[in-house]
Protein backbone atom coordinates (compact mmCIF):
# COMPACT_ATOMS: atom_id res chain seq x y z
CA UNK A 1 0.00 0.00 0.00
CA UNK A 2 1.66 3.46 -0.64
CA UNK A 3 1.73 5.56 2.22
CA UNK A 4 0.36 8.86 -0.16
CA UNK A 5 -2.51 6.92 -0.61
CA UNK A 6 -3.52 6.39 3.03
CA UNK A 7 -5.03 9.69 3.59
CA UNK A 8 -7.49 8.96 0.88
CA UNK A 9 -8.54 6.03 1.93
CA UNK A 10 -11.92 7.16 4.23
CA UNK A 11 -14.12 4.26 5.52
CA UNK A 12 -16.79 4.36 8.14
CA UNK A 13 -15.95 4.70 10.99
CA UNK A 14 -13.21 7.54 9.80
CA UNK A 15 -16.87 9.36 8.78
CA UNK A 16 -18.67 8.53 12.56
CA UNK A 17 -15.59 9.87 14.11
CA UNK A 18 -15.64 13.05 11.83
CA UNK A 19 -19.61 13.59 12.51
CA UNK A 20 -18.95 13.06 15.83
CA UNK A 21 -16.10 16.03 16.25
CA UNK A 22 -18.62 17.98 14.06
CA UNK A 23 -21.16 17.65 16.71
CA UNK A 24 -18.79 18.84 19.09
CA UNK A 25 -17.41 21.34 18.24
CA UNK A 26 -20.23 23.36 16.35
CA UNK A 27 -23.90 21.47 18.29
CA UNK A 28 -26.78 20.71 16.63
CA UNK A 29 -28.26 24.20 16.41
CA UNK A 30 -25.32 25.30 14.69
CA UNK A 31 -25.15 22.36 11.84
CA UNK A 32 -28.53 23.59 9.66
CA UNK A 33 -27.32 26.86 9.03
CA UNK A 34 -23.61 25.09 8.36
CA UNK A 35 -25.24 23.06 5.73
CA UNK A 36 -27.11 25.67 4.15
CA UNK A 37 -24.55 27.95 3.68
CA UNK A 38 -22.38 24.95 2.72
CA UNK A 39 -25.24 24.14 0.10
CA UNK A 40 -25.83 27.68 -1.27
CA UNK A 41 -21.51 27.42 -1.93
CA UNK A 42 -22.19 24.12 -4.23
CA UNK A 43 -24.89 25.48 -6.14
CA UNK A 44 -23.04 29.24 -7.00
CA UNK A 45 -19.65 27.15 -7.71
CA UNK A 46 -21.92 24.75 -10.19
CA UNK A 47 -24.06 27.74 -11.60
CA UNK A 48 -20.15 29.51 -12.32
CA UNK A 49 -18.74 26.23 -13.69
CA UNK A 50 -21.53 25.97 -16.16
CA UNK A 51 -21.25 29.72 -16.72
CA UNK A 52 -17.65 29.42 -17.52
CA UNK A 53 -18.23 26.06 -19.74
CA UNK A 54 -20.64 27.94 -21.50
CA UNK A 55 -18.96 30.58 -22.31
CA UNK A 56 -15.65 28.30 -23.79
CA UNK A 57 -17.54 26.50 -26.20
CA UNK A 58 -18.92 29.66 -27.25
CA UNK A 59 -15.64 30.95 -27.84
CA UNK A 60 -14.54 27.59 -29.67
CA UNK A 61 -17.33 28.33 -31.96
CA UNK A 62 -16.45 31.48 -32.63
CA UNK A 63 -13.04 30.96 -33.72
CA UNK A 64 -13.99 27.64 -35.71
CA UNK A 65 -16.02 30.06 -37.75
CA UNK A 66 -13.03 32.64 -38.32
CA UNK A 67 -11.07 30.07 -39.34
Amino acid sequence: MNLAMLPLMIGWPQIVLIVVVVLLLFGGRKIPELMRGLGSGLKEFKEASKDESKDETKEDNDLDEIK
